[in-house]
């Protein structure tokens, strides 16, 4: 089996790690899942900032692009000229889960339109927000572009009606993320203001969630400044979904529960690991850190960084 994340950076790796330490999940990947690609659109990062018809236009023309280079990958054995670089042949995505909720929001239909593989897309978890919440008065963390869109509107007005909803949208929130994982220094005080920017607008929030897929790389420094604050986010319920999905389209081998115990969730055997941007600056950043980006997601027989070409 080989999955992919797509994101526009390392968002999607909180959702990757949700994946692959996911009870459920994780009894069946070790003999069914060699391969994982992420995805990082790097070279227009962040999506945040972009307008909705650009960006539609965007995800599935680098989507169509990382299909291309795996055809290409996978024709290894042939000793295509583009393919000396990896190290074996990669197969067909089975699953593509669209880990950024700008882009789900934006051009999931487009993408399911094109493509027969299962395509699952991250959706804010405003839901389980409204029923978690005590105060009913409910916050928002997210991107500029989700906090504007009708979409989170109408998730508001369907789910939680009956709460007082407060939004704030945060590219801050987006780049100390970034930071936080791949190792470097991140502004604690900067990361603090963005929380007191959207608690200012309501001071009895006592649920907050997470709205973009980078935010949970941040959690720890959240519940450190609002200790008594809940966190939603959607990663456990999309590791939930993936499960569903590959049980749908190709049952897995359940490890027999008498081995579990030797099963350990960050050690699948023989998976591999890519990571595929798209060029600038921040391809540059992350070229040298890929062992360490697949490490926080599972430990890999081996990581590759690639870079592709958008026509």
């Amino acid at each position: 089996m080989h999955i992919a994340f797509f994101d526009s950076g390392l968002g999607g790796m909180s959702i990757a790690r949700e994946v692959f330490t996911h009870p459920d999940f994780n009894c069946r990947f070790q003999s069914s899942v060699q391969h994982c690609s992420y995805i990082a659109d790097t070279a227009t990062f962040p999506y945040g900032n972009k307008p909705t018809q650009w960006l539609r236009s965007r995800v599935c023309q680098v989507v169509e692009a990382c299909l291309e280079e795996i055809t290409l990958a996978n024709q290894a054995g042939n000793h295509t000229p583009n393919t000396s670089r990896h190290q074996v042949s990669i197969p067909p995505i089975d699953m593509l889960v669209v880990a950024c909720n700008t882009a789900s929001t934006i051009a999931l239909d487009a993408l399911r339109a094109r493509y027969a593989f299962p395509i699952i897309g991250v959706v804010p978890a405003i839901k389980p927000a409204a029923t978690a919440s005590q105060s009913k008065s409910v916050g928002i963390l997210a991107t500029p572009a989700t906090i504007q869109r009708d979409y989170t509107a109408q998730l508001i007005e369907n789910y939680a009606p009956d709460c007082t909803v407060a939004l704030w949208g945060s590219e801050v929130l987006v780049h100390q993320a970034e930071l936080q994982l791949l190792g470097q220094a991140t502004d604690q005080r900067a990361i603090e203001q963005e929380l007191l920017n959207l608690m200012a607008q309501q001071p009895d929030i006592d649920t907050i969630v997470l709205a973009c897929t980078h935010f949970p790389l941040l959690k720890p420094f959240f519940e450190a400044i609002l200790p008594k604050m809940q966190w939603v986010d959607s990663g456990e319920a999309i590791a939930r979904r993936v499960v569903q999905v590959s049980n749908e389209s190709k049952p897995l081998q359940k490890t027999p529960a008498s081995n579990m115990s030797q099963v350990n969730p960050l050690l699948p055997p023989d998976t591999y690991f890519r990571l595929f941007t798209t060029g600038g600056d921040k391809s540059r950043v992350y070229a040298p850190y890929c062992s360490r980006l697949a490490q926080h997601v599972a430990t890999f027989k081996s990581a590759q960084h690639f870079t592709i070409t958008i026509q």
